[in-house]
Parts: C-alpha cells; structure tokens; sequence
C-alpha cells in the first residue's frame, strides 16, 4: 500500500475514540481513550460515569494532527459508560464475575490491503460487531499485525531506492529528516487507515483493548534479517519510527512516559502485564530486542519471569506470545532450504518461529519457565498466539497439568490454500519435543479433523463461575463447539 492510497481512507478531521485497558479490580477499571484529530478542531467534551467531566492530556502535533488522551476510570459494571460529546458508549467492566474476551490477530495483509471492499476485508470485523451486541466483550487483546505497514518500503523514492542498492551503498546511507518524515507519517496514516473503518471503530470504541505487537506492525521479518541489515541507520530508523507509533496508537502513550503495566520501565522492551479479577494477562515484546539468534532479549528474559512471579495467588495467566509457542518441526524445512538458494529468502519467516533451529535454546528456556510458573507457583496458564493465518491449537504437558495454546490468526489476513495447511499438519505429524517426557502437541481445534483450519477467524475466551473455555469462529463454518480450559 502507498502513501497515495491510503488518502481515500484517512481523509478525515476526527478519529477515536479508540478504548485501551489499564487493569482493574473488583470495584472499577483503568481506562485510557485516545482521540485524534486534525489541529485546531474542536474537541467534544468527554465525561466518565455520565458527569464526570475527563480533561484530555496533548500527547502529540504531528503532521496536521494532534493525539490527545484522556485517562478515566468506570466502576465494575455490566453497563458502565462514557459519552464523547453526544455519544454515548456502553462497556462492560465487570471483570469479576463471568465475562467474555474476544483475541484477534492479524489485521491486515502484505498485498492489497485497502484495496479490498470493507465488507470483505472486514466480514469478521461485522460479525464480531455482532457478538457484541448479543453477548458483550469485556476485554479484546490484539495478539499482533494490528496494521500490515510493509508499504512503508514505498513511502518515499529514496527508501525505494535504497532497497534497490547494494550492501555497501545501504550501510552508508543516512536516515536524514526528509525520510524521517516520510516513515513515521507512513505509520501513523496508516494506523488512522485501519482504525478508522468503521467495522473497525465500532469495536473500538466500546470494548478496552490490549495490544502487543509483531513483524507487519514494523515491515515483514523485523528482527529476523540478518545483522548488517539491521544495523543500518536507515532500518533502525524505520524502527524507531514505528516505535513510536506503537506507542501513540497501540499503547495510547509516548515512548518516554509508559504506562504502568509496561515491564521495563525504560522501554527497550515493550512488554506488559495487566491484572484483573482472579486473571493476568502478559504480554513479551518478541520483536523490539529481537536478533537472528534471539526472539526476546536481555530486557525481556529480565523481566518476564519476575511479572510471572509475582502475579497474584490464584490468578489465571493469559500468556500472549505474538509467534506460536507450540508449533511443527520447522529444523526439517530450515534444512532443506539451506540447500536450495533461491528458497533462502524465506529464511527470516521461519526464524521468527520459537521452533527454529536458531532459538532452539530460547525455546526450550521459555517453556522452562511457563513450566516452573505453572507448576511451582501453581498458576494455570493459557497460551495465545496468531500471526500464521490459520486456526490451530496445542497443549504442553507438564508434571500432571495440561498447558493450552490456542491460534487465532486471521480477521483480516485472507487464508491460505488449504494444501498450506495440509502442510503445516504433515510437519505436525512428525511432531517435536524439546524437553524429555513433557510433551509439546498441536491437535485439531474441537469438532475439526485438520490439524489446521485454513479460514479467516478469531477466538473468543468465556468465564463461568470457576471455569473457562475457548470458542473459534471460522468464516464460512461457524462456530467450534466448546473448548475446556
């Protein structure tokens, strides 16, 4: 997508509000709503609980338009609202009792993105909608590819340009102001692109969202290509654009001014733990640290496992890992492609993946630790993951306790073919176990036969009373039957 086609969608004055959750207890929840609008335009007047009135705080002016924040809480209430000028928005902020969470991933695609008619490229989008009308949504946790920015390669003649030149000419090229300006206004217009639609917006408006990022919110592969290429100044400098951008849109905050629930509080790494009502829900940033030999990093494997440690007695944990942390036997593939060079260029794919041969290690490491959380600190644990473009899910055995993964990817990414899938389930079959007797499974989600569903889809995940399962919805199939959790 170019910059040029992105003004059919983004030619607006106002934008928002779009709804971020904060954590929450027994009696209220934290709440952030970010607003953006053409400078100088009016801002309506926004009032929490129907009369308190919530003065905005300026986070940003940037090209033409300011980012504007207001910080609100609501008490724990299956109707609580808000009203932004003569709209009123219904959310449902009883986290303590039975609930329902929607996960989404995958909001987008390399090709052709907005070319798309909206009905179609947002068909889970409405049907999501109308999940929410009938049953409400108290939280939607995006699991990463909330935008497919890799037309940020065409913003700017010099940035194409520089992917045409060769090793040495790239190396030496500096990101001067001009590209700058060019990349991060990219960013931020094409986040107002998605967020804008209205199948979108609706959505947005009303249920408190959870955002952890991946590769497309930055361009394809990040943190999988190989060193030199990274190392350039024009490539980091792609990368602090969409930093911040990250952190304006899917953060609603600055990057020198985190919110609490951000691990590292100086922001090498983006994770984030937020806790609720008898749940936590965590989030590793797998791609700011991310290198060919390592998915997370010295800030990240500091201080995830100390969020793990100290989540409350009895909570749940919702563990958000944006690349499957149970997944095929990806060694075979990475082997053969290495004897075929013209197939190389899938490389940096496969090494994003936990089951690379590259981050084997770390693979094993951070299945350790969700075994030593679930068990020694006797927490249950529910893994969820995207970013692959089929449903599936996986269960990790380990010392009596079944750890579940469940997939969800994507509401938007088109599916692929179905012999992709077949694939996929073949590298199953084989299947892969990194650490002796606890054994890692992917199996086919409830009332399917494939290990894969190749179908646009999203998930949702229900409490009731004490226990918790997890329902897919497939496009063009329907509903999975119950999932036990």
């Amino acid at each position: 997508m170019t910059s040029i086609e992105a003004k059919t969608i983004i030619d607006q004055d106002f934008f928002g509000p779009f709804l971020f959750a904060r954590g929450g207890n027994a009696r209220s929840v934290k709440l952030a709503a970010l607003v953006v609008a053409d400078d100088g335009h009016e801002i309506p007047e926004f009032r929490a609980n129907g009369t308190d009135v919530i003065a905005p705080a300026k986070l940003a002016s940037l090209y033409g338009r300011t980012y504007w924040r207001f910080a609100f809480e609501l008490p724990a209430n299956s109707a609580a609202t808000y009203c932004f000028g003569n709209e009123t928005y219904e959310v449902c902020t009883d986290l303590g009792k039975d609930l329902r969470i929607g996960f989404v991933s995958c909001n987008g695609q390399e090709d052709g993105d907005l070319d798309r008619p909206l009905e179609d490229r947002n068909a889970l989008w409405i049907d999501l909608g109308k999940e929410h009308a009938r049953q409400p949504f108290s939280l939607l946790l995006h699991g990463g590819d909330q935008i497919y920015a890799d037309g940020v390669w065409e913003c700017h003649p010099d940035i194409i340009a520089w992917q045409k030149a060769g090793r040495r000419d790239r190396a030496a090229t500096e990101f001067s102001d001009a590209l700058r300006d060019a990349v991060f206004k990219f960013y931020l217009d094409h986040y107002l692109a998605i967020y804008g639609q209205p199948q979108i917006s609706h959505m947005l408006a009303r249920v408190p969202s959870l955002m952890i990022w991946d590769d497309h919110d930055i361009f394809d592969g990040w943190g999988s290509h190989k060193k030199w290429f990274q190392g350039t100044a024009v490539a980091k400098g792609m990368f602090d654009c969409a930093r911040t951008a990250f952190c304006l849109m899917q953060l609603c905050c600055l990057p020198d001014d985190l919110p609490d629930m951000v691990m590292d509080r100086d922001g090498q790494s983006l994770g984030w733990r937020v806790d609720f009502p008898g749940m936590s829900i965590i989030a590793p940033d797998l791609r700011s640290e991310r290198t060919p030999g390592d998915i997370m990093g010295a800030h990240g494997w500091r201080d995830l496992p100390q969020s793990l440690e100290t989540v409350p007695d009895g909570n749940r944990i919702f563990l958000m890992s944006s690349v499957p942390v149970i997944g095929p036997r990806l060694s075979l593939v990475e082997m053969v492609l290495h004897l075929l060079p013209k197939a190389q260029k899938y490389e940096d794919d496969l090494r994003d993946q936990w089951q690379s041969r590259w981050h084997r290690r770390e693979w094993c490491r951070f299945l350790e630790l969700i075994e030593h959380i679930a068990n020694d600190r006797n927490h249950e644990i529910t893994l969820l993951s995207g970013e692959i473009h089929v449903a599936t899910r996986g269960t990790f055995e380990t010392r009596g306790k079944t750890i579940h993964q469940l997939v969800a990817s994507g509401i938007s990414h088109t599916a692929p073919p179905a012999t992709f899938a077949r694939v996929l389930g073949l590298l199953a079959w084989i299947g892969d176990h990194p650490l002796p007797d606890r054994p890692t499974k992917l199996r086919p989600l409830p009332g399917r036969k494939g290990t894969y569903c190749a179908a646009r889809n999203y998930l949702t995940l229900s409490r009731s009373g004490a226990n918790w399962h997890a329902n897919w919805h497939l496009e063009g199939i329907g509903w999975t039957p119950d999932l036990g959790l």
